[in-house]
């Protein structure tokens, strides 16, 4: 099993109106967040066992985060299948709010589980140890060889279809390929340094648990933003403008607001017509607007137009 991130096919479906967007983002990251967990359930296996057999606490430590990406990768599945439904009586704007809030549930994860690895390995640092086994580095070598390739992966689709739930949890392949490689370097000098150096692992597992609580904090924040309606910028507001004023009939565009819901957005403007012309003239014209943005952009699920006088703006 393995995702395929088709360029031209994603291209194809870039142009799909709203709802079939929706759902072809919603499969083919729910595909992507399947085979992470399948991935995840391997690697946190091998890790957790290997750590233990070859007293390596810190790749203990990595198997554990690798295991608790499973119930990310879980989050993320139903998140993006939420979303994916289509408006209804009590959810009119759709479901798309799923996502983001499906991204903070991991971020948060990923917080408490770099806490909780940081207090156990500051404790395993004044316990006895012995010196980790040399095979252990194979398995971590395998570990971030395989999250490095799912990253990339995983990270083109979401960054192509601005998925916040999938970049983060393509981010959450890369953390683990980060803590896998300070685990690498943990047991490499404790391997080295002999006898004094047999705490490395830990101290590299602290190392691990700060980049890993480091990028929580830093996964949170667009999905915060997303959750709070905060304006996506001129990325998308520039272009909607410049459409708007291109519609014969048109004077002026003041107000023009988006915002992201899910894989979507929704905008609402205020356009400036004649003031003489007529209301069935003043309608006609704010469906061609909403008709102009939506081909432009199939990213826009709905148009609110405000139709107004010129110069009462």
């Amino acid at each position: 099993m393995r995702p395929q991130a088709d360029a031209s096919n994603q291209n194809v479906q870039t142009a799909l109106p709203g709802n079939q967007r929706s759902h072809f983002i919603s499969q083919t990251g729910a595909r992507f967040a399947l085979f992470g967990l399948i991935v995840n359930v391997l690697l946190a296996t091998a890790k957790i066992f290997a750590g233990a057999i070859g007293h390596a606490y810190v790749l203990i430590a990595d198997g554990i985060e690798s295991a608790l990406d499973v119930g990310g990768s879980i989050v993320i599945w139903g998140g993006l299948t939420v979303a994916a439904r289509p408006p209804d009586r009590t959810h009119p704007y759709g479901h798309g709010k799923a996502e983001p809030i499906a991204a903070v549930v991991v971020a948060a994860g990923v917080v408490a589980a770099a806490v909780g690895l940081a207090i156990q390995s500051v404790r395993e640092i004044f316990l006895p140890h012995h010196t980790p086994a040399p095979w252990t580095l194979a398995v971590l070598v395998v570990a971030i060889i395989v999250k490095e390739i799912l990253f990339r992966y995983v990270i083109r689709f979401g960054r192509k279809m601005e998925s916040t739930a999938v970049k983060t949890d393509a981010w959450h392949h890369r953390i683990d390929a980060m803590t896998s490689a300070a685990a690498f370097i943990g047991i490499s000098l404790a391997l080295i340094g002999g006898k004094n150096w047999q705490s490395a692992d830990n101290w590299a597992a602290l190392v691990a648990c700060a980049l890993i609580a480091a990028n929580g904090i830093r996964l949170a924040r667009p999905a915060f933003y997303e959750i709070m309606d905060t304006a996506p910028g001129g990325k998308i507001v520039g272009p909607i403008r410049a459409v708007a004023s291109s519609v014969p009939g048109v004077v002026e565009v003041e107000k023009c607001h988006a915002r992201k819901m899910g894989f979507d957005y929704y905008v609402d403007l205020h356009v400036g017509v004649d003031g003489n012309i007529s209301v069935h003239d003043g309608h006609q014209i704010a469906h061609r607007v909403k008709a102009a943005i939506q081909q432009s952009d199939s990213r826009v699920a709905d148009v609110l137009v405000h139709i107004e006088p010129a110069g009462n703006m």
